[in-house]
């Protein structure tokens, strides 16, 4: 095994997202919402509690009812792009992965911060553990891009993505109110808060010309990933009583089949082969970056086409990596940052879209929790088997 990044293990929210530049018109425009019908099949919606959200019936673009592999069959390829935050901040980032999902017929997991729908004017309604009331180590987000941010995700959820959580405050280091420390008594109590502030979005925030969110989000949210990739084991008593059926916080995964912590699915984020280096780096953006620039995010430009090239090259030997030999599932972590002149979001775009190529009859493009669907559905013994064969080790259907 190949040694993890060097600068760590790392993962951020938009954060400051006010300081962030708008980027140019997305084809999808600021919402996506021209793009979807109202209700999935013309449903009526049904509104719950105070109309924020609805049940608008079965989520539309979704994969037919999975298979079970024969014993020795080769499974397909799937890979998971997710995106931490999930705010759309005026720099179009939201629309644009939502229209580059579409044009390749991909779904993607979408992890929600609670705060990025709550006003600033009512950051007292937020209490993290450990910390005073209302801090928050990402900035809560404007008006309108808290509509913004609502529009896409409802847009997102109607054309097939999944809606999980990122929880709220993003509280990383080793502080005493770091995620790292909370119990699984509090981080129950930050889920319940991240639930209400999206449950809640209409009395909150007072917007009255905004639909609903589509979804019942006590059944919709079935997995998240922790800030900075901390606190899982704290986390998963918590997650498995809720009834949530993965967690992606892991952090220095290999590239093998996934196997369950305490009844929950394991989807960590992957080391992944580094062109130029003899180490490996996590399936991350901002992992990335930290190694290019050393956690600087607005490094000389001169840098950005080299370094553009090697996350997408990164990105793309990973892919290549498992879909050549053990098939094991693919993890990408993202942000939807413009971090070193947005060479990271067109470094994610180039390998969705290799990954994508029609030569690659084989790959499925799924959101985590599609992927627990077809886990669910397979035989444990050839789980089992899958999960016998070590990073890069090829599949050859004996046993």
């Amino acid at each position: 095994m190949r040694a993890l990044s060097r600068r760590g293990v790392l993962g951020l929210g938009v954060g400051a997202a006010a300081a962030l530049t708008v980027a140019g018109c997305s084809p999808f425009g600021p919402s996506g919402s021209d793009t979807v019908a109202a209700n999935p099949g013309g449903t009526p919606a049904k509104p719950i509690g105070d109309g924020s959200t609805a049940f608008t019936g079965k989520q539309p673009h979704q994969p037919p009812t999975p298979q079970k592999l024969e014993p020795g069959q080769k499974p397909p390829q799937f890979v998971v792009f997710s995106w931490d935050g999930a705010g759309e901040v005026g720099n179009g980032l939201f629309p644009r992965f939502r229209k580059l999902a579409a044009d390749h017929n991909a779904s993607m997991t979408f992890f929600l911060s609670g705060l990025y729908l709550l006003p600033e004017q009512k950051k007292r309604m937020y209490r993290p553990p450990n910390n005073r009331v209302g801090a928050s180590d990402i900035g809560y987000l404007t008006d309108d891009h808290i509509r913004a941010t609502l529009q896409n995700v409802r847009a997102a959820w109607l054309e097939g993505h999944e809606i999980g959580t990122h929880f709220n405050g993003h509280f990383c280091g080793t502080a005493s109110g770091s995620v790292a420390h909370w119990t699984p008594a509090q981080w129950n109590d930050e889920i319940e808060q991240a639930v209400s502030f999206v449950k809640n979005w209409r009395t909150n925030t007072g917007f009255t010309d905004l639909e609903a969110l589509p979804f019942d989000y006590d059944k919709e949210l079935v997995g998240g990933r922790t800030p900075c990739l901390l606190g899982q084991d704290n986390l998963l008593p918590t997650a498995r009583k809720r009834g949530w059926r993965y967690d992606a916080s892991s952090p220095g995964g290999l590239q093998i089949w996934p196997r369950k912590k305490q009844g929950i699915w394991d989807f960590p984020l992957q080391q992944i082969p580094f062109p130029g280096h003899s180490f490996e780096v996590l399936s991350m953006d901002y992992n990335i970056l930290a190694n290019q620039s050393k956690n600087s995010t607005k490094a000389p430009p001169a840098n950005y086409p080299g370094w553009r090239k090697q996350a997408s090259e990164a990105y793309i030997a990973g892919f290549q990596r498992a879909y050549e030999t053990n098939r094991a599932p693919f993890f990408i972590g993202n942000h939807f940052e413009q971090w070193n002149g947005g060479i990271y979001m067109d470094a994610v775009e180039e390998a969705l879209k290799h990954i994508a190529d029609e030569r690659n009859k084989d790959v499925r493009l799924v959101s985590f929790r599609q992927l627990c669907d077809w886990l669910d559905a397979q035989d444990p013994q050839v789980l089992a088997d899958l999960r016998r064969l070590g990073v890069g080790q090829q599949f050859t259907g004996r046993r």
